[in-house]
């Protein structure tokens, strides 16, 4: 088998792959075959050593993957051989709020799914949707996750209210989609037309360009008749503006520490957080259990993820350039076989 390893740091060029015997699961694992990995800004960060949990060195990136089950240890009875099954980011964050005891990740702590075959607790692990190919299911265990507990982790979306989300990367997409499931508005932003009108496509009521309308917060509240929305997916961390588009008693799920990056701007005092009286819930993407109720109304719904393109398995620093460049709409997939 072959994997890929990382120096923390040292960036993409730091990627090495690498030959190993075939692993044997030993009491209470899973050894999978991977079939497909997604990416996200998150493996960039860890690679960058700009991550805000602990990277080890030599370990195997790629935190959301998802195969097939081709043998188990004693004492597994969660799952089978010939299983299809997606990791947990969090594999010890079974239900719950997080906490530090389950903050042991994939890709950067443990072992990730950049590899041929990948040994998992089977704790960790959640059955696939059946309508969803490999490579669609991959987008499920980071960014899906990470929007269903955007939307659910607090307040649940309601019927008839506003969602706000930004842009067009992975967690903003199944934002949209899933609130929409949930019968909400939604307004999103976006860099450009073309953007825009994809967006659309997948449901959007309303699209702000935020090039073109850097107050995008003022354009959010006028177009919901000056009340706010009743939720934002930040995956920015542009606070202000988010602040600004956002209801009294409003929450924003703040997940752009993880997926995408600070804004420049100045500080926030706790005045204009306390007059914005709107809750702000930092997340960090979320546990089995919210896992496997999303995966129910996936399949129920027969959503699926949007697959912008798929990079062969020796080709992951290639495809981990493109992702760096962004300008596209969807999940970019490594397919294993």
């Amino acid at each position: 088998m072959k994997s890929y390893h990382l120096r923390s740091g040292a960036g993409i060029d730091g990627l090495t792959l690498r030959e190993h015997d075939d692993p044997r699961p030993a009491f209470g694992q899973v050894l999978l075959r991977v079939h497909a990995t997604a990416l996200s800004m998150r493996e960039l960060l860890v690679l960058e050593g700009d991550y805000p949990l602990p990277v080890r060195d030599d370990v195997v990136p790629g935190c959301a993957g998802v195969g097939e089950v081709v043998a188990i240890g004693p004492g597994v009875t969660r799952v089978a051989p010939g299983d299809r099954v997606a990791a947990t980011v969090f594999p010890d964050w079974i239900d719950g709020p997080f906490g530090l005891d389950y903050a042991a990740q994939l890709g950067s702590w443990r072992d990730g799914m950049l590899t041929d075959l990948a040994l998992a607790g089977e704790q960790g692990l959640v059955r696939l949707p059946d309508h969803l190919s490999y490579a669609e299911a991959a987008a499920l265990p980071l960014t899906a996750v990470t929007a269903w507990n955007a939307l659910t982790g607090g307040r649940p979306a309601l019927p008839g209210e506003t969602v706000l989300t930004l842009g067009s990367g992975g967690v903003s997409l199944f934002a949209l989609q899933l609130a929409k499931l949930a019968g909400a508005r939604v307004i999103a932003t976006t860099s450009s037309p073309a953007k825009a009108e994809q967006l659309r496509e997948l449901g959007a009521d309303e699209v702000v360009g935020y090039r073109a309308t850097p107050e995008w917060g003022a354009e959010v509240r006028r177009l919901t008749d000056g009340r706010g929305v009743d939720r934002v997916v930040d995956v920015v961390g542009d606070l202000a503006q988010s602040l600004a588009a956002t209801a009294l008693g409003g929450e924003i799920a703040l997940v752009g520490h993880w997926l995408g990056a600070d804004t420049e701007g100045p500080a926030l005092s706790s005045a204009a957080l306390f007059n914005a009286g709107a809750v702000v819930r930092p997340l960090a993407v979320g546990s089995r259990a919210q896992f496997e109720a999303m995966n129910r109304v996936v399949a129920s719904a027969r959503l699926r993820p949007l697959v912008h393109r798929e990079f062969g398995f020796d080709e992951v620093p290639e495809a981990l350039r493109y992702y760096g460049k962004g300008g596209f709409v969807g999940n970019v997939v490594i397919r294993h076989s």
